[in-house]
């Protein structure tokens, strides 16, 4: 069984229909890339499924789990809501950390939030507290910005607040992480280090979904590829299968644009 299945995904803004139904599934530990031009829907996408934006169809299913069924709208409360989306982390394009607080202090807040609804916090407040900041502490550590604990965002380079971000997405243990262009707010000389961190997530088996427009790094890093177009799935399958031999024209087309000289 798929530990991410997606069917009959759809969304549209007023009379435009940006996603016109669509469907993939996901193994445990592979990592999925969607590739496209601008506007054929793939950030749409990743919104829907983190549930910052609500499908008007479809469903998504995580583990046999079904966390979104567009049948179930309004009929949810909003404790489980919060439950279900705890499956997913999101990396955003532009960081969204906290300028208010420091690195660890933007890893440490969400897990902290989400203890105080334990049974046990108030009986174990210091040590569940220093529990989610050793945790928070290794996290940094993972992604190279150990000596950053106290910094706070206006100090770090663009770069180096991605990385917190990622830190934080992973402080609740998410079970599938979401990039949404994760270097597309960075100039060119600082892709390279969120590209190595995301590598290393995937060498770590952790199971992911990446809108990207780096070629070469989603032909590097992906198990699958999904060519997005006009709010379709154009074309999908492994990388050597979407980048050296599409079928369909329009990814041929796409893809020109990467290798010409």
């Amino acid at each position: 069984m798929a530990m991410l299945e997606v069917q009959n995904i759809r969304k549209s803004f007023g009379k435009l229909e940006v996603l016109k139904g669509i469907d993939f599934s996901l193994e445990k530990g592979q990592v999925l890339s969607i590739i496209g031009s601008s506007g054929s829907g793939k950030t749409t996408l990743l919104r829907c499924l983190t549930f910052l934006e609500r499908a008007e169809q479809g469903s998504v299913t995580v583990n046999g789990d079904t966390i979104f069924d567009a049948a179930e709208v309004g009929k949810i409360s909003a404790a489980e809501q919060r439950r279900r989306q705890l499956h997913f982390g999101l990396v955003f394009q532009n960081f969204n950390l906290f300028p208010q607080y420091t690195v660890l202090q933007n890893v440490c807040l969400a897990p902290k939030l989400q203890a105080k609804e334990r049974p046990d916090y108030k009986q174990h407040t210091k040590e569940i507290i220093a529990e989610i900041e050793a945790k928070a502490h290794a996290l940094i550590d993972q992604v190279g910005l150990s000596a950053k604990c106290d910094a706070y965002p206006w100090q770090l380079s663009g770069g180096q607040q991605q990385r917190v971000a990622i830190a934080r997405a992973l402080a609740l243990d998410p079970e599938i992480l979401f990039f949404d262009e994760p270097t597309s707010a960075l100039d060119p000389e600082l892709t390279g280090e969120i590209l190595h961190v995301i590598k290393d997530l995937a060498g770590r088996r952790m199971t992911m979904v990446i809108v990207t427009h780096e070629m070469q790094f989603a032909r590097e890093v992906s198990d699958h590829v999904l060519f997005m177009d006009g709010g379709l799935v154009v074309e999908s399958g492994t990388p050597e299968q979407v980048f050296d031999h599409p079928e369909h024209e329009r990814t041929r087309e796409f893809l020109s644009r990467f290798t010409q000289a």
